[in-house]
């Protein structure tokens, strides 16, 4: 199925266990995407305390919140800084999953560790980031049935409409697309 091929693999590999997810670990990710989405699925196999979703778009919030987040943070709305510090009680996470691949969240990544904590980027960058060595130097940085892949497939196409399902999925915030799923049969 395409989603293994893809979306959970980087989910899982670059996220969740270069994240060092861990049972009893508490766990932030920035970006409620489908890469972000399949760490949150993922991690769940490792069994951390606290799974927390990072986002501005509150669909996909929500989304996060029935696939397993214990809290999600609208970052649009709050301080994600001082929210994620308020569920933690003040530490930080154990893990943050950077899953959105700009300098603003990648910052917010470096921001949310606790001490001794791993930051997995899984975000393809465009541009350059900065790395706040100051404040990450006591920071480890590194840039079975349970699944079900499909949960994160909003909608589907016939392979004659491919720009239609372009428009729908570069429209995600009004059209609540998540995954976009075209099929080679007609």
């Amino acid at each position: 199925m395409v989603l293994l091929s893809d979306i959970f693999p980087t989910g899982l590999e670059c996220g969740v266990q270069n994240g060092k997810v861990e049972p009893g670990n508490t766990t932030a990710i920035i970006g409620a995407g489908p890469v972000g989405l399949a760490a949150l699925m993922t991690s769940q196999m490792y069994s951390p305390s606290k799974v927390i979703v990072i986002d501005t778009d509150q669909q996909r919030l929500d989304v996060a919140r029935t696939l397993g987040a214990t809290d999600v943070v609208n970052n649009g709305k709050q301080d994600a800084v001082a929210a994620v510090k308020s569920l933690t009680d003040g530490k930080g996470c154990d893990t943050v999953i950077e899953a959105v691949g700009i300098p603003a969240t990648f910052e917010l990544g470096q921001d949310l560790l606790a001490p001794g904590g791993t930051l997995a980027n899984v975000g393809v960058h465009g541009t350059k980031v900065d790395l706040k060595l100051q404040n990450l130097w006591d920071k480890n940085i590194f840039s079975s049935g349970k699944l079900n892949p499909t949960t994160l497939v909003t909608h589907k196409f016939d392979f004659k409409n491919i720009e239609q399902a372009y428009e729908t999925f570069g429209q995600a915030s009004k059209t609540g697309a998540l995954k976009v799923l075209i099929e080679m049969g007609n």
